[in-house]
């Protein structure tokens, strides 16, 4: 049974890795990991005994635990890390009174919570990073293999001059690629251990603290911050901005391939499953339903990253409200990203690409969406201002009678005394008007195998 009551929607949301990290479970183990790690710095340095550590690190174990016995305790008292010490102190001193003096000394409850937190978010970390390299990758390939296909541009939802769909897709791949890059600087800042005490000061360990400190994020692979971080939230909120940033990128990918797979446009569509997109009245419906998943996260997302934001001025030295409204916020933001992600690997390795209604959408305005190349072409002879205002009424003029942009320049006499019809079909060819576009795609391939490399 799925602890979180959401079972119908959890796997078009989310993962089941993702959510089995900050399951219950994965919360309470994170916790006990943390109490674990610091009776085994402790011991090594002299502050506890050395043979109370198996029996504590015996009872770190969620499995022990009754989570539904935790959960009412919580609502007593104020945080998870209270109940869960006593029971574990009750599971410790089953196997050694003696050793259950020594767990948890000279630690806060918040230093459980957050390290254990961080110790969760560097395993979804590890997830995000896997899925957005084949995604990657993925993008890489689409891009490579659609670099020259010509395809309408749209402005304001509207046609403009062409580009191609390699382009197209290089655009999201150069997002993903950023955002890569952004994870791997953020990663230091925010894989740090909290350990302070009370009120940060570490007071109750003497003189030991400090070595504790290191032994203890030894131990956990983290590295010790500048000074404990209780109230100081910027790095979980860098994270949770990062989460955002990913969520609208790939809100991204899922708007531009819903709107290409309109009935209008039917230019790129989702790949087809049985059973995939369709409708319970209309038989004929192909619905974008991973594209659905991207734009959800990224309309929900925002919302999320700014309860990360609006919780930031926390009270002195431990915060009242504003901490506990991070502890489902965070988490959640990991869990939409990671589903998001599954559906944009799910879609993009087996893009299916309509070239033929590609070509026949470039022709729909019968010519108008290259008036630019010609109207260049013109004012390298006659000056821009005089071919500017020559072609808008060139096109005016096709549009009125209904009729190809380039039978109206054949019967300008204006135009035809300056370009030669071997030119002007040159000119009103979508290929041969694709500028940069595959340089764009060139670049921002290579800029993915950098990021590889490293």
């Amino acid at each position: 049974m799925n602890p979180s009551g959401n079972q119908l929607f959890d796997r078009y949301f989310s993962t089941e890795p993702m959510r089995a990290i900050f399951s219950d479970h994965g919360r309470v183990q994170g916790m006990l990991d943390f109490e674990a790690a610091l009776a085994r710095a402790q011991a090594g340095l002299g502050v506890i005994p050395a043979d109370v550590v198996a029996d504590i690190a015996a009872a770190c174990d969620a499995g022990l635990y009754d989570f539904e016995a935790l959960a009412v305790a919580i609502g007593n008292a104020g945080n998870s890390e209270i109940p869960l010490v006593k029971a574990l102190g009750r599971q410790i001193a089953a196997r050694n009174p003696t050793a259950e003096r020594y767990v948890h000394m000279g630690a806060t409850s918040q230093d459980a919570m957050d390290s254990g937190l961080i110790l969760q978010l560097r395993s979804a970390i590890h997830l995000l990073e896997a899925d957005l390299e084949v995604l990657a990758d993925s993008l890489a390939l689409q891009a490579n293999l659609y670099a020259a296909l010509p395809m309408s541009g749209r402005t304001w939802l509207q046609q403009a001059t062409p580009v191609t769909l390699g382009a197209k897709i290089a655009g999201w791949l150069g997002a993903v690629t950023r955002h890569r890059q952004r994870l791997a600087e953020l990663k230091p800042r925010l894989l740090c251990l909290q350990f302070g005490g009370a009120s940060g000061s570490l007071a109750a360990l003497g003189e030991s603290a400090f070595p504790v400190a290191e032994a203890l994020a030894r131990e956990l692979d983290l590295h010790v911050p500048d000074q404990p971080w209780h109230t100081q939230r910027d790095r979980l909120v860098e994270m949770a901005g990062w989460l955002g940033l990913v969520a609208g990128s790939l809100g991204k990918i899922g708007r531009d391939i819903s709107l290409l797979m309109q009935t209008e446009a039917g230019e790129v569509f989702e790949p087809a499953a049985a059973g995939k997109g369709g409708s319970s009245t209309m038989p004929h419906k192909r619905n974008p339903v991973g594209a659905a998943v991207l734009i959800s996260a990224a309309t929900r997302a925002p919302g999320l990253v700014a309860t990360m934001y609006s919780a930031m001025p926390q009270e002195h030295e431990r915060s009242l409200g504003l901490w506990h409204a991070e502890w489902e916020t965070l988490p959640e933001l990991c869990c939409l990203v990671s589903g998001a992600l599954q559906q944009a690997l799910a879609v993009v390795p087996a893009l299916e690409v309509d070239a033929e209604r590609m070509a026949q959408n470039l022709q729909l305005t019968h010519g108008l969406v290259l008036a630019e190349a010609v109207s260049i072409a013109l004012a390298q002879r006659i000056g821009r201002d005089a071919a500017h205002h020559l072609i808008e009424r060139c096109c005016r003029r096709a549009v009125e009678q209904g009729v190809h942009l380039r039978e109206v320049l054949g019967a300008e006499a204006e135009v035809t005394a300056q370009l030669s019809a071997a030119t002007l079909d040159t000119l009103l060819d979508p290929a041969h008007y694709l500028g940069q576009s595959q340089r764009w795609v060139k670049r921002a391939v290579a800029e993915h195998q950098a990021f590889n490399s490293l």
